[in-house]
C-alpha cells in the first residue's frame, strides 16, 4: 500500500509535473497516461522521492489554501531559489506561504525555524513567530535577529 497526493488540474497536469520535477533533486515524471487525442489524462511523478498523481479532470475542482505542500529547506539559498521559481506566475503569501502559477499553495520554510524555536525562551520564541508572520519569504537572518531581540 502506498499513499500519494492526487492533484486535480484543468488541462495543465503535464505542464505542472514538468515544472515541479525541474525544481527538486531526485524528481522525475514516472508515467503519463494519454487520452485518444494525445493530451495527458494522468501524470505520475515524484518530487524528492514523494509520489504525486496529476489528473486533468477539467474545471470541476480548484485548489485552495486549505491544503499546501510543505518544503523544509536547508539553507537561505534554497529558500530563495525555490521561492523565486514557485512565485513566478504565482503570488506571495504571509509567513513563508505562496501560491504557484497552477494554484497550488506551498509552505517554503528553512529548517532554521524549528532550530531557533526549539530552545528559545518564551519571549524570544514570540519575537521569532512575530517576525515570521510579518515576512512573506522567510529570511533566516531576520529570525536570528528577532530571537536576539
Amino acid at each position: 500500500m502506498q499513499v500519494c497526493t492526487f492533484l486535480w488540474f484543468d488541462g495543465r497536469a503535464e505542464e505542472a509535473a514538468g515544472h515541479y520535477t525541474g525544481l527538486f533533486a531526485d524528481s522525475a515524471v514516472l508515467d503519463i497516461q494519454r487520452n485518444p487525442d494525445g493530451t495527458a489524462a494522468t501524470v505520475v511523478f515524484e518530487l524528492a522521492g514523494q509520489r504525486f498523481i496529476a489528473y486533468n479532470g477539467g474545471p470541476g475542482f480548484t485548489f485552495t489554501g486549505a491544503i499546501s505542500l510543505y518544503v523544509d529547506c536547508d539553507t537561505q539559498d534554497e529558500v530563495d531559489a525555490l521561492w523565486t521559481r514557485l512565485t513566478d506566475g504565482g503570488s506571495e503569501g504571509p509567513g513563508g506561504s505562496l501560491t504557484d502559477r497552477f494554484g497550488i499553495s506551498w509552505q517554503v520554510l528553512p529548517k532554521a525555524v524549528n532550530e531557533l524555536l526549539a530552545d528559545a525562551e518564551p519571549e524570544a520564541a514570540q519575537r521569532i513567530l512575530d517576525a515570521i508572520h510579518a515576512m512573506k519569504k522567510i529570511d533566516i537572518q531576520g529570525l536570528i535577529d528577532a530571537r536576539e531581540g
